[in-house]
């Protein structure tokens, strides 16, 4: 479901069952971006929720006005809170809480309820693998479509 003000850049894509809800503020999601199944983005009148490019945002995560940052990777069932900054290639690990204004600096990783922070530990590029997964997947979704009547 995509409602409200949202903006989705080219090549992106919204699979199964993902919420996008840009009711009292804006969302913005970059290029190359995915948001997979069950996945949920809302966002709040002070917070927009900016999703840059070539971002992956894993099955069943949760963003609520918030940044994520090109190549951030949000893994499965992470959530991230009011205000919380993900970084230029950083990692949410699975199933982590980003406190309300929490930053993760680029090329870090969080981890754990509440999320820990461990600095400069993802290699450059290390999400861009994901990222270009998944543009080809949707391509192939796309051109493999047909009509059931």
């Amino acid at each position: 479901v995509v409602i409200g003000n949202v903006e989705i850049g080219p090549e992106s894509s919204v699979w199964p069952n993902a919420v996008i809800r840009g009711d009292d503020n804006l969302i913005s999601i970059g290029a190359r971006t995915s948001v997979q199944d069950n996945a949920v983005l809302h966002c709040t009148a002070g917070f927009p929720t900016i999703i840059g490019d070539d971002v992956t945002l894993g099955h069943l995560c949760h963003l609520e006005g918030c940044t994520v940052e090109d190549q951030g990777l949000v893994g499965v069932g992470a959530v991230v809170l009011h205000g919380a900054v993900v970084g230029r290639g950083a990692i949410v690990g699975a199933n982590a809480v980003l406190r309300n204004g929490q930053v993760v600096p680029p090329l870090s990783m969080a981890l754990g309820v509440p999320a820990a922070i461990r600095e400069g530990v993802v290699a450059e590029g290390t999400n861009l693998v994901n990222a270009e997964a998944y543009v080809e997947r949707g391509r192939q979704f796309r051109e493999g479509q047909r009509r059931i009547d």
